[in-house]
């Protein structure tokens, strides 16, 4: 599937980590039910990156060319953006372009998704923001009410929209109008905050030109990362009151995903080696690694709820995405072992987990018209109550409610790196 890419020339590998409820003083680990929340039309991956706490999620679904669809490095063809709401699918459309994507993206409890789109404007400095090949100008959006709005930058041709807390905050990134001697004739791409509709920038940590925005919790504190375009090492960064703290790492590059409303944070982490990278939990300054399930190469963590649940995904040596984990009290649990049989779903990535425990991901089908083909997913804790999984009620893929304008894009796909340059 898709993967991590940041700063430019700079690539980090990351999977999304997962955290299950313990009881007791043992870590007892519920199921899930699972509802197969399928792909769109001719699209052949279909993941679900974010969810709020009704249980809505936004979908990514794109078209990646032929045996890449589940590699971190796959070619993304085309791609959009959708939110299901039990059961209902609705395309978010696009800002004039062919294409629309997301940075793990995020829908919050009123219903506002933010994300990136191409517009039918082609970028003047030839750069290709959202990730399609077509090298048109890329925006923030915020769709709510039914309509997708585009976000304004910092002056510069392109940005995107990684998150959205409950009190409407978005963080980001946004091209300032300065270009950036590091890679020429790429502009700056600065953190920011978008509020009432207008941006604020984050600053970057003494000596980095470049940043971005990946989450931010209801308290309006921010996480990203900071560096440069020129493949320097990166830092995970936490903002509060506009003031930069860089996070602990093992020297060799971090970036922080995802914060809780307890300040909690997770991300990726670089191996001390520089070989490889593992899912990471920030908590009162104090860094975990999280470690990877057995056979596995590289990991990420991308979602924490407020006790502490953490989620996120692994990828083997072929950076192939390969378990979506939970993790909770010092254990790593892959999901596929709480998940049952008819559920008839291998998963691979496990993206966010809302106060509820309910975790959206993207898993392979197993067998059947669609085996091999890769759905997007929302696994439900077994003693609560949801709806009739996509699989019970027919045998084809779902189709989306509303006519799609199609677009998404290479991890970006998945969100966590900073579009290449």
């Amino acid at each position: 599937m898709s993967a991590v890419r940041r700063l430019r020339n700079y690539w980090i590998l990351w999977v999304t980590t997962m955290v299950l409820a313990s009881f007791s003083n043992a870590v007892a680990q519920a199921g899930y039910r699972v509802t197969d929340l399928g792909t769109e039309g001719s699209d052949d991956l279909g993941c679900a990156m974010s969810l709020n706490n009704q249980g809505w999620t936004e979908i990514m679904a794109q078209n990646v060319q032929p045996g890449e669809v589940d590699n971190i490095f796959g070619k993304l063809l085309s791609g959009r953006a959708l939110i299901d709401v039990d059961g209902f699918k609705l395309d978010l459309g696009t800002l004039g372009g062919t294409n629309t994507s997301m940075n793990w993206g995020e829908i919050n409890d009123a219903g506002q998704v933010v994300g990136f789109s191409e517009t039918s404007v082609p970028d003047p400095n030839g750069e290709d923001v959202c990730g399609f090949g077509t090298h048109l100008e890329c925006r923030p959006f915020l769709w709510q009410f039914f309509q997708m709005n585009a976000l304004p930058t910092l002056g510069g041709n392109n940005g995107q929209a990684s998150a959205i807390n409950n009190r409407g905050e978005i963080a980001g990134f946004a091209e300032t109008t300065t270009v950036d001697s590091g890679c020429p004739p790429n502009l700056i791409r600065t953190p920011v905050l978008w509020e009432h509709g207008g941006v604020r920038p984050l600053p970057t940590l003494v000596g980095d030109t470049d940043g971005d925005a990946f989450g931010i919790n209801d308290h309006g504190q921010a996480v990203g990362d900071s560096g440069n375009c020129s493949g320097a090492i990166i830092h995970a960064v936490s903002w509060e009151n506009f003031t930069a703290s860089q996070l602990p790492d093992f020297g060799a590059g971090s970036i922080a995903q995802y914060i809780n409303n307890q300040g909690q944070i997770v991300g990726i982490v670089g191996s001390a080696d520089g070989t490889t990278q593992y899912g990471a939990l920030w908590k009162n300054g104090v860094l975990t690694n999280l470690g990877l399930l057995p056979g596995d190469f590289g990991g990420l963590a991308s979602g924490i709820n407020s006790k502490g649940q953490v989620v996120g995904s692994n990828f083997d040596s072929n950076f192939n995405w390969s378990h979506g984990f939970i993790w909770q009290n010092g254990v790593m649990t892959d999901l596929n072992t709480l998940i049952p049989a008819s559920a008839n779903l291998f998963v691979t990535m496990a993206n966010e987990i809302n106060e509820r425990g309910q975790i959206s991901g993207m898993a392979i089908v197993l067998s059947g018209p669609d085996a091999g083909n890769i759905h997007a997913f929302l696994a439900t804790p077994a003693h609560q109550s949801m709806g009739r999984s996509v699989a019970e009620v027919a045998p084809t893929r779902p189709k989306s409610s509303l006519p799609a304008n199609v677009g998404e894009q290479h991890l970006q796909r998945f969100g966590l790196v900073h579009s290449g340059r």
